[in-house]
């Protein structure tokens, strides 16, 4: 008894987690030609001209006359706001947006913290961690600490964070999303991969 109880649970718990992975990769399709309920609609043109509320069997000839299909954008407001559009290439562009979004929210911010003192060899080791972070999509801060007397040698900190950037740039090309500032105890810049220059580097080595 006890061990159909577990087989049970174990079933239970994977078909919650295919659930959820499958829900994740759904993009809920737009209602489009026959499969819109409204009778009447707010229309837009395929050029986006707006042209007010429209009897549903209108519309959909209007569309037709046009060798597209007529799609409803949203449902928020009443009558529903429908456009006539390529249904195929708007689905598209709804795909593109989603992947865009999941794009965005697995970008991190990564942290590399350089000493005032660091050694040439740690720096090197430090640039190698950037470069990974970067190479997965990341973001990296790079921040260089200043104690006490190290305060007074700013200029000093900051060619060597500047010399860091160029070791990281040979290894990876990168572009400056925030310019190099001064804090109370401590310097900070933000880069990113530079995947355009990147690009260009591969043609001219190709």
């Amino acid at each position: 008894m006890e061990q159909t109880c577990r087989v049970i649970l174990v079933n239970n718990f994977w078909t919650r987690v295919q659930s959820r992975h499958l829900h994740k990769n759904l993009i809920k399709k737009p209602l489009a030609n026959h499969r819109i309920r409204a009778r009447e609609v707010r229309l837009i043109d395929e050029t986006g001209k707006q042209l007010g509320v429209v009897v549903f069997e209108k519309a959909l000839q209007m569309a037709q006359e046009r060798n597209l299909d007529l799609v409803q954008v949203t449902d928020k407001v009443e009558p529903p706001v429908c456009k006539i559009i390529d249904y195929g290439k708007y689905l598209y562009q709804l795909q593109k947006k989603e992947k865009e979004k999941k794009t965005q929210k697995s970008t991190e911010i990564k942290g590399i913290r350089l000493r005032f003192n660091i050694s040439p060899h740690d720096l090197e080791t430090r640039a190698r961690s950037a470069e990974k972070f970067l190479k997965k999509g990341n973001i990296v801060k790079i921040e260089m600490l200043l104690r006490g007397r190290e305060k007074g040698l700013g200029q000093f900190a900051r060619e060597k964070m500047n010399h860091f950037v160029e070791i990281l740039n040979e290894r990876v090309p990168i572009k400056i999303e925030r310019d190099l500032k001064r804090a109370p105890n401590k310097l900070m810049m933000i880069v990113s991969r530079d995947e355009k220059q990147e690009a260009k580097n591969k043609e001219k080595s190709d």
